[in-house]
């Protein structure tokens, strides 16, 4: 079974371009999504994360987000803490979840997948992309975050044309009938790929 790898900046759709794949009965992992998950149901994790940053960390079993993300802002040692309390978590639940799978190929959808150094857990890598109007549009109208806030946040994420030279597969995800023309083109290419990794 092929690992491909999914990733894209904020704004560009990867979850939209995914959800077109899994509707080809492709498997798809959310890295965040799970992410999240196991910092609330993991005992070790919320144990390892109530240690790292106090039980403030957690309010009536929610984690206390803006807490935790002032407490990294203050100290980024901190970041790197919370990174290796969830990021081995989450690698040991794909595996598992990966076990329970039985197609050519599966996606793992992961935001911050080069900016991780993340690029060799993957047979290949699909980048998807968006021009910048279309990005700040989707995040306006999804979270109401300014247009400051989305540039400054995009302007701290690696550059698309990095990506590019990075990635085996490039969706540019603008317009829907595009988009659906590139995955199902991407989608066959994959299956007649060869898998790369001698593990995974």
């Amino acid at each position: 079974m092929k690992i491909i790898g999914i990733t894209g900046g904020i704004g560009s759709g990867k979850s939209y371009v995914a959800d077109l794949f899994n509707e080809k009965g492709i498997p798809v992992y959310n890295s965040d999504l799970r992410a999240k998950e196991i910092m609330l149901s993991n005992f070790e994790v919320v144990n390892s994360i109530k240690e790292a940053f106090g039980e403030e960390a957690y309010i009536k079993g929610n984690l206390n987000k803006p807490f935790i993300s002032d407490k990294i802002f203050n100290d980024k040692s901190l970041l790197q803490t919370i990174n290796s309390i969830v990021h081995p978590a989450v690698a040991k639940d794909f595996k598992d979840w990966c076990l329970n799978q039985n197609t050519d190929y599966i996606l793992k959808e992961t935001a911050l997948l080069f900016e991780n150094n993340l690029q060799d857990k993957f047979d290949y890598i699909i980048l998807i992309s968006a021009d910048i109007d279309t990005r700040i549009s989707r995040v306006q109208s999804r979270d109401g975050r300014s247009e400051d806030q989305i540039r400054a946040i995009i302007d701290n994420q690696m550059g698309d044309d990095l990506k590019i030279e990075k990635s085996n597969f490039h969706i540019i995800n603008n317009l829907k009938e595009q988009t659906l023309i590139q995955v199902n083109k991407i989608h066959q290419k994959i299956l007649e790929l060869p898998k790369v990794l001698t593990k995974g």
